[in-house]
């Protein structure tokens, strides 16, 4: 599995666009820098069998037809079709 960065982990929790807080240790850490092993990956569209990415940030999923417009970022822990990709 690819090194994950703390905004695509479930202990990461948003203040702004840059930053956040690790809920491991409680401290402010940079969205993008990456986050130490062991950290659990959050459900996002980028990673589900189900979404097509159409340019860096956006794409479509392909789970429901019609396929709708998704973005990679989006967070997916309430969809019933998510898929995981390892």
């Amino acid at each position: 599995m690819t090194q994950l960065t703390f905004r695509d982990t479930r202990d990461y929790v948003a203040i702004d666009v840059d930053k956040g807080i690790d809920h491991r240790t409680g401290k402010l850490v940079h969205a993008d820098a990456e986050a130490p092993e062991g950290y659990e990956r959050l459900a996002k569209c980028k990673f589900c069998k189900h979404y097509q990415a159409e340019d860096a940030s956006n794409g479509c999923c392909t789970a429901a037809a019609p396929a709708f417009a998704a973005y990679g970022d989006m967070i997916a822990i309430t969809c019933e079709d998510f898929t995981a990709v390892h």
